[in-house]
């Protein structure tokens, strides 16, 4: 099993990507922590100094070496990673894909004060700024996004239900 996670930043990529690869027993990669790893610093630190196309291609190469690696596994996207170089494409041919579906408001307040630590999001002066950028993000990257064959609102996005909806899936496709 392969079950990528897509979905803008604040989403839960990662918190439930990590509860769903225990239950299902393979392994958890963050994309975004793979790529600090394999690049020796962090992603703001990329974005600092190579800028935002030097991350999207560090990006997509990370993502083809972890599914290279890894013949089953739960995978966190970056935000963006579905938007560039055909990582959809790839997803979408190699994996079952998942968008965890958050409203903008909802992101915010789980954002909060960590916006600051998000390259794309940390130059923003307030809230206002951060829901502002948040919706003209979402506006951008949601025809990705809801290519994905499962989708999940917001509310509904617990384990229990993901997997629910993964095993509906799985017996009806």
């Amino acid at each position: 099993m392969r079950l990528y996670l897509i979905g803008m930043p604040g989403a839960g990529k990662t918190t439930l990507g990590r509860a769903l690869a225990t239950f299902y027993g393979v392994p958890f990669i963050d994309l975004d922590e793979e790529i600090v790893r394999r690049e020796g610093r962090s992603v703001a630190a990329i974005f600092s100094k190579e800028g935002e196309a030097y991350f999207r291609e560090r990006e997509a190469a990370a993502l083809h070496a972890v599914l290279a690696q890894y013949p089953k596994l739960v995978l966190a996207t970056g935000g963006g990673t579905p938007c560039f170089h055909q990582n959809l494409d790839l997803l979408l041919a190699t994996g079952l894909t998942l968008y965890l579906a958050v409203p903008v408001e909802e992101l915010v307040r789980r954002l909060g004060r960590a916006a600051a630590a998000r390259p794309l999001l940390a130059s923003l002066p307030d809230q206002q700024a951060l829901e502002t950028r948040l919706r003209e993000t979402l506006a951008a990257r949601e025809r990705f996004y809801t290519r994905a064959p499962l989708q999940c609102a917001a509310a509904g996005c617990s384990v229990e239900n993901i997997q629910r909806l993964i095993l509906h899936y799985q017996t009806t496709a």
